[in-house]
């Protein structure tokens, strides 16, 4: 039984395990998106959304210990600088898993992992909705803007 068995070890030792998460998150930051097997993408994102939640806080402590985790000092400066300004109002789910079929040689099943808020298809489709439906309510402010107008043409037309 699995009891309390949360970590997906992927069938490596602790320290390879943890040099390909590394690499991966690595690549994740830098590239914003990768293709790979979904047991891997769902480790990577237990692996990589409590660092960028650190980065949301850019100080000298939580650059170190991001470093500690990703070991690839490009990775760091791109996370403090473009990623973290980009979710710092997300509260969590930093991270899009999308299946994309199985992968020839052994059937495994493959996917992409892209960070959220840097696909530019969703996110330009959520901003033409939103610009391209105005808010109005006009039942209220028509009726007493023109009963406005009509007093005063009512005093000028007196005043005459």
């Amino acid at each position: 039984m699995r009891h309390n068995k949360k970590i997906n070890h992927l069938g490596r030792k602790t320290g390879h395990r943890k040099a390909i998460l590394a690499n991966m998150a690595s690549s994740l930051i830098l590239h914003k998106r990768i293709n790979t097997t979904v047991a891997k993408a769902k480790a990577l994102r237990m692996y990589v959304e409590p660092l960028i939640t650190k980065s949301k806080e850019d100080t000298t402590h939580s650059r170190r210990m991001v470093f500690s985790s990703l070991k690839n000092k490009f990775a760091v400066s791109e996370l403090f600088r473009e990623v973290a300004p980009r979710i710092a109002d997300r509260p969590g789910g930093y991270t899009r898993i999308l299946k994309t079929g199985f992968r020839l040689g052994d059937g495994a099943e493959m996917c992409f992992i892209e960070l959220v808020d840097f696909n530019e298809i969703y996110t330009a489709s959520k901003k033409s909705a939103a610009q391209a439906k105005p808010k109005t309510r006009r039942s209220r402010s028509k009726k007493s803007a023109s009963g406005e107008e009509s007093s005063v043409a009512e005093i000028t037309a007196s005043e005459e």
